[in-house]
């Protein structure tokens, strides 16, 4: 991105909360659009993989063939957030997912699926969260945590001890949902890291 263009931003539109986080940042006053074809990609200054289903998103990364081109993309330092399943999709590995489940392997994590249990145990919860000045509500719904984060990975913000919020070098992963609420900061916090922030 050139600095003195806006940023081009992409939401996988796979399945998911992809609606919820395109109006989030067009709120912002940001080019977002929807991403389903690998060609799309070559033309965003940063990618949102968004809450919904982890392993529908990883399965249809390989029959859509975006699995390739978004990793090279991912590995070549294309900023990236994940949101509940996009902070699974983005892990290196994932426990308790399916066996033919393969994540992206974009932060060096390790996470539980649906750690904080089933559709019926969701609940929203205060976070704070390092580098925002109060704290924000968390939706968290079948919500991994992280299991195990490697020693390039800082933990943004903790639930019960286990880590909900992490960012390494520019991909930023929550197990909650803050594009379905009114509080943007994360999503401030994201744009800021793809101008370099």
């Amino acid at each position: 991105m050139s600095p003195t263009s806006d940023p081009v931003i992409g939401v996988l539109a796979l399945q998911g909360d992809v609606e919820e986080h395109l109006t989030a940042l067009a709120s912002l006053g940001v080019l977002a659009r929807p991403v389903r074809r690998a060609a799309e990609l070559a033309r965003l200054d940063g990618i949102v993989i968004p809450g919904g289903e982890s392993t529908t998103i990883c399965r249809l990364l390989d029959v859509l063939d975006l699995r390739t081109a978004l990793t090279g993309g991912l590995q070549a330092g294309l900023p990236a957030f994940g949101s509940c399943a996009g902070m699974i999709v983005l892990a290196r590995d994932i426990l308790d997912g399916r066996p033919d489940q393969r994540p992206l392997g974009a932060i060096d994590m390790v996470v539980r699926r649906n750690a904080f249990g089933r559709q019926v145990d969701s609940f929203e919860r205060s976070v704070a969260v390092a580098g925002l000045d109060s704290p924000m509500t968390g939706v968290f719904i079948r919500a991994p945590w992280v299991e195990e984060a490697g020693p390039g990975v800082e933990v943004l913000a903790e639930v019960d001890g286990h880590p909900v919020a992490v960012r390494q070098g520019s991909v930023l992963a929550t197990a909650f949902h803050p594009e379905v609420g009114d509080d943007l900061r994360l999503h401030e916090m994201f744009l800021a890291m793809v101008s370099g922030g």
